[in-house]
């Protein structure tokens, strides 16, 4: 096998591994769960976290499906894309598979809907073969569909429940290791829009911009996410678009919506969002706007506190916004980041979470309507001793290029 620090670009360390998977067996009991399961793909957004931080491995960047079978006690079972029939047997020491026990593969593909069931009957299989009664989904939203349910089919004795939030609790509070990896992402975010600062011109199309954002972000450790932003003339709102919606081009005076939302070195996300003037000065009402945004933002960080439910948060926030005439949220208003890009604690009326020290929260306040979309958005990290540090240095102003 491979060492890892040969083929990983930043792997994370045995020890943080160790600290992860003892603080969820821990939990397990108190579930009534003799294991869990969890599967990975298309990390390549940020929605196959579950999986790597479990593991170690890195998830997916296409649609194969990894799923993994953690046991309460002893290692892991992975089934991953490969021969039929392979079948590989590990002591969990290989660096590249850290805690694996034994590896399955299979050639499986989403676009080939007879495939559906080929993980899900070696998963089924192994299940019975580790006498587990009682087996618990984790994050069973980033599963496929065709897998759950030829699973669900193939496990008709054992007992099958949503495990989530056995994890959740665990993944959000932000480990030392975590927490560089976490700055390392920030920085790297910083450094590229001061670079996207120099590049963008008059008559570049949106996705140019976007595009050199990723590549000088991928030149500094960036894994995995994506750019999201558009221009427009005064008057004409910018929107977050994405790639395919990135054509126009843009002309002097434009205003230019800018948001990095990719992982750094070691896959970790945080999101950093700014607004540019092309070519001109900054009209009085974005200025303004962009000014009522970043005191809405200072007054969110002022209420994230260890041990504040995240719907009191939610409530305030509104309640601050409403008594400024400025428009309430109603979708999501702050959250979570980690190996996913929105992960939990959501800043809204249902989640049930409250805030903890050492988790990283993107905040994100915004004002939209037909003239404009005004946005500011930077990473924070909760202090056991209630301050909270803005971890993006970018100075909180429009930016005139």
């Amino acid at each position: 096998m491979s060492r890892a620090d040969e083929r990983t670009c930043t792997p994370v360390s045995r020890a943080e591994l160790e600290r992860r998977w003892a603080a969820v067996r821990a939990q397990m009991p108190a579930a009534g769960v003799d294991a869990l399961l969890v599967q990975g793909a298309n990390n390549l957004a940020g929605t196959g976290g579950y999986f790597r931080w479990l593991t170690g491995i890195t998830s997916a960047q296409n649609s194969k499906p990894q799923t993994v079978i953690f046991p309460r006690e002893g290692l892991m079972t992975l089934v991953c894309h490969g021969r039929f029939n392979e079948d590989t047997k590990l002591d969990g020491t290989d660096p590249a598979l850290p805690g694996i026990g034994r590896r399955f593969g299979t050639p499986s593909f989403v676009a080939a809907n007879y495939t559906d069931g080929y993980d899900a009957e070696i998963v089924a299989r192994e299940i019975k073969k580790g006498g587990f009664r009682n087996v618990g989904f984790v994050g069973a939203n980033t599963m496929y569909f065709g897998f759950g349910t030829r699973l669900k089919e193939l496990l008709a004795g054992v007992q099958l429940i949503d495990a989530t939030d056995v994890v959740d609790p665990v993944k959000a509070v932000k480990s030392p290791e975590e927490i560089d990896l976490i700055r390392r992402a920030a920085a790297m975010q910083d450094a590229a829009l001061a670079k996207v600062c120099d590049h963008i011109r008059p008559g570049m199309r949106d996705f140019e911009v976007m595009a050199y954002g990723q590549y000088v972000s991928q030149l500094m450790g960036s894994e995995t996410g994506y750019l999201l932003g558009s221009s427009g003339a005064l008057g004409a709102p910018t929107r977050l678009r994405r790639l395919p919606e990135q054509g126009r081009e843009i002309r002097r005076g434009d205003i230019l919506l800018f948001q990095l939302e990719n992982s750094g070195p070691g896959g970790l996300f945080v999101h950093l969002a700014r607004i540019f003037v092309v070519g001109g000065k900054i009209p009085q009402e974005i200025d303004d706007a962009f000014g009522q945004m970043v005191e809405a933002q200072d007054y969110t960080v002022a209420l994230l506190k260890p041990g504040m439910p995240c719907r009191d948060v939610f409530r305030d926030y509104n309640s601050y916004m409403r008594a400024h005439g400025l428009p309430e949220e109603s979708r999501l208003h702050c959250h979570g980041q980690g190996y996913d890009y929105v992960e939990r604690p959501l800043i809204r009326s249902d989640e049930t979470m409250t805030l903890a020290a050492n988790m990283n929260i993107g905040v994100h306040p915004n004002i939209a309507n037909e003239r404009m979309f005004v946005t500011v958005c930077d990473n924070f990290l909760i202090g056991a001793d209630g301050t909270v540090e803005r971890l993006h240095k970018t100075p909180r102003t429009i930016i005139e290029v």
